[in-house]
């Protein structure tokens, strides 16, 4: 299986936009997909992808319950369906107190003389529900912030996808992110790998063709800037696959091609964990859908 967190330092990144991407992506090409967004504010994956109708449901089962283990169904009956079949477990406002849940659970086990990670419950729920049975990918979207959401997530994948702003800002968060990997990986006893970087925003001025020239991490592909393209998806809740074709009134090539990276940039993060999809579309072609 293949798993990894898309984080960043810095905000506007288009994080969840690549997280969500590249999740039609690789459910276009025929692979089982299970995104577990743990973002705590609003703007999230559940709300891009139109499926947070139950955010604010007092009492509601949720990924949380099943972190804390206080669980109120099954682990599959919080999976819900979103475009291109890609499944997703919609993220709850309990995800707000989540470091506080787990401090709490981690001093009643001490206090029964039990050990409690409270950076690998996540990978617990996923391990016991047998995910990498079921699932090609798994994408976990945290908030950027460090906490409990991100370790628990990056504990459960141990890889990252990195999306950046080619700029000046862009290229320090960058290189401050080595000495952040290293905290996570002290912090969670365990190697973090980086898959890759995905630049987002790119114009093509010589300062941003030096910040990507200076990155360590691997760029096979990099977005230009598609302000209204992604902007679109946010209003209309759906992927960039999605709104080219259901919301465009015509097909523009540089959006043919933008979607025409994330078919490729899936194809290359699949290869990286030996994974040969399936039903591979053309790269960019709207045609190709997933089975129903």
């Amino acid at each position: 299986m293949l798993a990894y967190t898309t984080y960043s330092e810095a905000g506007g990144v288009a994080k969840t936009t690549t997280a969500a991407n590249l999740a039609v992506a690789h459910a276009r090409a025929g692979l089982d997909v299970l995104v577990v967004p743990l973002d705590p504010q609003d703007a999230d994956l559940s709300h891009l992808f139109g499926v947070d109708d139950n955010r604010a449901a007092d009492g509601a089962d949720n990924l949380v319950r099943h972190i804390v283990n206080r669980p109120k169904g099954a682990f599959e009956d919080l999976i819900v369906e979103a475009e291109h079949g890609v499944d997703i477990i919609p993220e709850h406002n309990m995800l707000a107190n989540l470091g506080q849940y787990l401090r709490r659970e981690k001093q009643q086990a001490e206090d029964m003389g039990e050990a409690f990670g409270m950076h690998s419950q996540l990978r617990r729920v996923l391990r016991d529900a047998k995910v990498n049975e079921d699932y090609d990918i798994l994408i976990c979207d945290p908030p950027a912030t460090e906490g409990p959401h991100l370790y628990n997530a990056i504990d459960a994948t141990r890889t990252l996808v990195i999306p950046i702003r080619p700029s000046p800002k862009g290229r320090t968060s960058v290189q401050g992110l080595s000495s952040v990997v290293s905290g996570l990986e002290e912090n969670l006893n365990a190697e973090i790998g980086v898959l890759a970087a995905v630049p987002n925003g790119f114009k093509d001025t010589a300062s941003q063709t030096r910040v990507l020239e200076d990155l360590d991490y691997p760029t096979p592909e990099v977005i230009r800037e598609r302000s209204s393209l992604m902007d679109g998806c946010w209003e209309e809740q759906c992927s960039a696959f999605t709104y080219v074709r259901d919301h465009r009134d015509r097909e523009r090539d540089y959006e043919i091609d933008t979607l025409a990276k994330f078919d490729r940039l899936a194809r290359y993060l699949e290869s990286e964990a030996g994974i040969d999809a399936p039903e591979p579309p053309e790269p960019g072609a709207l045609e190709s859908e997933v089975r129903a």
